[in-house]
């Protein structure tokens, strides 16, 4: 039995999806594992994974400057239910857009991946 189109380029891309939400340096890498390939799964999540942690970094900028944990708990949490939300869909084999900026991602960083 011989597997759809679809189904082999997830099975193809899958660890590199994986790898471009393990932190940044993991984004990195999995351009550079992608970069012959062109994996179109792999590519959707390194778009993904690269607005993720551009995002965790800005909220980051944004949060240092305050000391009260009623200002810094939600940003964290936001930072964390993108990551996961996209970390559990290249896990799940799906392209989950995130929430609110994942479709913005797509059109930002489409040259790479």
């Amino acid at each position: 039995m011989t597997q759809q189109p679809q189904q082999q380029q997830i099975k193809e891309g899958k660890s590199t999806a994986i790898a471009a939400y393990l932190t940044f340096v993991g984004t990195i890498i999995a351009i550079s594992m992608n970069s012959e390939t062109k994996n179109t799964f792999a590519s959707f999540h390194i778009r993904q994974a690269i607005g993720i942690h551009i995002v965790y970094f800005l909220v980051l900028a944004l949060i240092s400057g305050f000391d009260s944990w009623l200002i810094t708990i939600p940003f964290w949490i936001f930072s964390f239910v993108l990551w996961a939300y996209g970390f559990i869909g290249a896990l799940q084999n799906r392209k989950t857009i995130v929430p609110l900026l994942g479709e913005h991602f797509q059109k930002w960083f489409k040259t790479i991946g």
